[in-house]
């Protein structure tokens, strides 16, 4: 194969790598976050609970107030029952208690649900703190994991970066100037192989002629069809 052409081969699959590379460290990132993204659920879950626990408190607060105001008030009508003259008089004061002791009873009905729907909040709590608790230790456990990986990854990136460098110390200018005018608009594809005589940048088949050429590999051939820099790569019985 021809000199140039098998350091362009070279040098696209070294950029194909790198290009690789970034993916494969967001593919890590987000299997974290999506413990992080459920975490944060279950968190907001748990401000909202405190919230409505403490609006249940406050609802009944005022209720069991009010409660205290209208078990005084009753007792307010029952001095004044000695002092009424009147039919009329009794009859309003009698209203009057009846109307509190509707209020008192509507009171206690209202605490009893406030207390139930308080008692199952307190629940609901509890069992959100367990959950977040078993989520923040996978957590734990993964974002060492992920970590790890992209430690990895990133190592195995620079190990292509520096074959890269090695690989440009010796390249021709104008070669590679040719190479990333064509890989501004083909990025990682300006370099690419001629499987069962196609182009496998645009997959256009290529004549005769030009596929000949492309098997001698003497010359840096490009696809007629769309300017990639073409080359021969073996095909085997399972392709």
């Amino acid at each position: 194969m021809n000199k140039y052409l098998d350091q362009l081969v070279k040098l696209s699959k070294c950029d194909t790598q790198i290009s690789a590379f970034e993916p494969k460290i967001e593919n890590e990132k987000a299997k974290l976050s999506v413990f992080l993204q459920t975490a944060d659920q279950i968190t907001t879950s748990i401000d909202k609970n405190y919230a409505e626990i403490e609006d249940v408190k406050s609802k009944r607060s005022k209720n069991n107030t009010h409660l205290i105001e209208l078990k005084a008030k009753l007792v307010d009508i029952s001095k004044k029952h000695g002092d009424v003259k009147t039919e009329k008089e009794v009859k309003a004061l009698q209203l009057e208690e009846e109307i509190a002791k509707e209020q008192i009873s509507f009171a206690n009905e209202e605490i009893t649900r406030l207390d139930a729907i308080a008692e199952t909040k307190e629940e609901e709590l509890k069992e959100l703190k367990v959950n977040l608790t078993s989520e923040e230790e996978s957590i734990k456990g993964l974002q060492i994991e992920v970590d790890n990986a992209i430690e990895d990854l990133n190592k195995q990136r620079n190990d292509v970066y520096q074959n890269r460098a090695e690989l440009l110390e010796n390249f021709d200018n104008k070669i590679l100037t040719f190479y990333e005018k064509i890989k501004r608009w083909a990025n990682d594809t300006a370099v690419v192989p001629v499987k069962k005589q196609a182009c496998y940048g645009c997959y256009m088949k290529i004549n005769d002629y030009t596929y000949a050429e492309v098997i001698k590999s003497e010359e840096i051939i490009n696809c007629p069809h769309c300017g990639r820099i073409l080359y021969k790569e073996v095909e085997t019985t399972e392709a």
